[in-house]
């Protein structure tokens, strides 16, 4: 039975718990959501390729998806409050380091730190609540962060949108200096916890197995589209057989250690193992999505920043407003269903946004993108709630930690592997789009090989000088016609993995309620794994 280092749970500190988790979670969540809609107007401020738009976005998610699952247990172990302390105060000062780079290196740079301050922040936004807070009220103060949150997550894309027109984006990172310092003076006010049966020794070894695996994986496929050999080049090669080395004997070595990050029978439960690779496909689905759709609003649509956020709030605004609508129904007539035609309706949306061409502007939304996104929106909300509560019933109650971190760190890493690889492709349709557009154009050869060699930065391609007057027009529309093309192959391959996501989910998971395992049921090993 846990025990904690203080008097039991009281009302008196209650409210300092839930400011501090909220503030702390606020921190991460403005930092995902808000950041998509800036990133072409970072792009163009740093001058930044797009592999570097990538990294940007990747080297924050790779070490929280690494680091999510060592870091919980360093919570339990160390003492709740000390370990969120330190994640919070790593991921300001990070922050700042963010908001003053003048590259894209340091930025890249100053977001793998601010990734490790949220992989040990992030944990602790919950478990000091759950620690902290009567088992009476637990449900309570967990919807108050919810809903928070949920506020958070709606508002990001507008914010975000606001401060880039406003040429602000480096406040998005500031904002998270009062944040954090209202975090901190509010757990001082609040008592420390740990678990004082966890004795065991912590899988760093498999934190470092998973980092190098993720690392290598997606700087091999980030690295190909700008090496000129392709996968003959040992720097693509070599990182990928690392990194997918790495990850295989990851998997060998949760089976082999006493302590292991994912206890591998876990995944003995049918249901659990559907679910977990439901989430990986559909979160990798909507971190392409939400990416890509970033890009072409701004970039190729001409949407100002602002109006980019304001077309993803019907997503969002319906996550918030179906959620709680999916979970009861999830409940009662169980996950199968909402599971399957969820990820249907999701795909339909993706589909009808890679349908749409180069538009005139926001005047034309309401036609174009806001039905597909609408449409996305309605099935990710009818999808996540039951997803999250299939997780959590697939186990017995003592596994509900580990479950809740295990899918955690699949979303990550879906996200980090999904952004890794399409993105990747897309650069290289990119180029081969923008050559094939250009064939027939009469340019000098030095400016046809210019203008391909200025492709890894997608729809911010830089033309020639030598190129003016109506031909740089032309050369402008063929940019944006060779990323509308290789945004309609992404997105279908999106909306391939939510139809496959739907199909195992009908396959896989038994009609109606999902019975609560308890100790007794067959998710533990019959036998010691090692």
């Amino acid at each position: 039975m846990e025990k904690t280092s203080q008097t039991p749970p009281s009302e008196t500190y209650g409210k300092w718990v839930l400011t501090a988790s909220i503030s702390a979670a606020a921190m991460a969540f403005i930092d995902v959501s808000a950041l998509h809609v800036a990133l072409p107007t970072i792009q163009s401020d740093l001058n930044a390729t797009a592999a570097q738009l990538l990294w940007i976005l990747n080297s924050y998610a790779l070490m929280l998806a690494s680091l999510l699952l060592v870091s919980g247990a360093l919570g339990d172990r160390l003492g709740r409050k000390r370990v969120f302390v330190f994640g919070i105060v790593v991921f300001g000062i990070a922050s700042i380091g963010c908001g003053v780079a003048s590259t894209s290196r340091m930025l890249i740079f100053m977001r793998t730190f601010q990734g490790v301050g949220a992989a040990i922040m992030v944990p602790g936004s919950l478990s000091l609540i759950i620690a902290l807070f009567p088992s009476s009220t637990q449900g309570r103060a967990i919807g108050i962060w919810s809903a928070a949150t949920a506020l958070v997550s709606v508002a990001g894309p507008l914010l975000g949108g606001l401060l880039a027109d406003a040429g602000l984006w480096r406040y998005l990172f500031y904002l998270n200096v009062p944040l954090g310092l209202l975090a901190l003076g509010a757990l001082t006010q609040v008592p420390e916890s740990r678990d004082e049966n966890a004795n065991e020794q912590i899988d760093f070894y498999g934190a470092f197995l998973a980092t190098v695996g993720l690392a290598g994986v997606t700087y091999g496929f980030l690295a190909l589209p700008e090496l000129e050999a392709g996968l003959q080049d040992p720097r693509a090669w070599l990182p990928l057989c690392i990194g997918i080395g790495s990850l295989i004997y990851f998997v060998y070595w949760q089976t082999r250690t006493d302590n292991p990050m994912v206890p591998m029978h876990l995944f003995r439960s049918r249901v659990f193992s559907a679910t977990n690779i439901i989430t990986f496909l559909l979160y990798g689905a909507m971190s392409v999505f939400s990416f890509f759709l970033s890009l072409n609003l701004v970039q190729i649509q001409g949407y100002e920043a602002r109006e980019a956020g304001l077309a993803f709030l019907p997503f969002a605004i319906l996550v918030v407003i179906l959620s709680p609508w999916a979970g009861r129904m999830s409940d009662k007539y169980g996950p199968r269903t909402l599971l399957t035609y969820g990820p249907f309706l999701a795909a339909f949306g993706i589909i009808w946004v890679s349908l749409v061409g180069v538009t005139t502007g926001i005047s034309q939304m309401w036609t174009t993108f806001f039905p597909g996104v609408l449409i996305f929106g309605v099935g990710i909300s009818l999808t996540v709630a039951p997803l999250t509560a299939s997780v959590m019933t697939a186990l017995p109650n003592q596994y509900a930690g580990i479950a809740s971190g295990v899918n955690n760190a699949v979303s990550r890493t879906a996200g980090v592997l999904a952004i890794a690889v399409m993105g990747g492709l897309a650069i290289v349709l990119f180029e081969q789009n923008l050559e094939h557009y250009v064939t027939d154009m009469p340019l000098a050869a030095d400016e046809r090989a210019e203008l391909i060699k200025n492709a890894n930065q997608m729809a911010e391609t830089q033309i020639p000088d030598s190129i003016d007057g109506a031909q740089k027009s032309e050369i402008e529309m063929k940019i944006k016609l060779a990323f509308v093309d290789m945004n309609r192959i992404t997105m279908q391959v999106c909306a391939a993995l939510s139809v496959l996501s739907g199909l195992i989910a009908w396959y896989t998971i038994e009609p109606g309620p999902i019975r609560k395992k308890n100790k007794d049921d067959a998710v533990r090993p019959s036998m010691p794994i090692h």
